[in-house]
């Protein structure tokens, strides 16, 4: 069992930054990767950010060059910076975990761009 705990969502101005992270605790060992989704009103959920164990990362052509997923393996715990913010970047963000077939999610964080 992987457990992940989200911090850092809130209410941002276009244009501006957020740092969301994701602390993993568990069966820390098992994960394969980690990521970030996201999900706004009516649309399905979508991938943001991926990491692997083998520091392969993919990104949403959406945040590509404005988002960076990166991790701290001491403190098991994954960041995604934000920057450049969008309305369009408003959603609830997931973490989530990879172990084998296994998908674990966190509670989800709301971010929302507005002024």
């Amino acid at each position: 069992q992987v457990q992940l705990v989200e911090s850092g969502g809130g209410l941002v101005q276009p244009g501006g930054s957020l740092r969301l992270s994701c602390a993993a605790s568990g069966s820390i060992s098992s994960i394969n990767a980690m990521g970030w989704y996201r999900q706004a009103p009516g649309k399905q959920r979508e991938l943001v950010a991926a990491i692997t164990s083998g520091g392969s990362i993919n990104y949403a052509d959406s945040v590509k060059g404005r988002f960076t997923i990166s991790r701290d393996n001491a403190k098991n715990t994954v960041y995604l910076q934000m920057n450049s913010l969008k309305p369009e970047d408003t959603a609830v963000y997931y973490c989530n975990a990879r172990s084998g077939q296994e998908d674990y999610w966190g509670q989800g964080t709301q971010v929302t761009v507005s002024s």
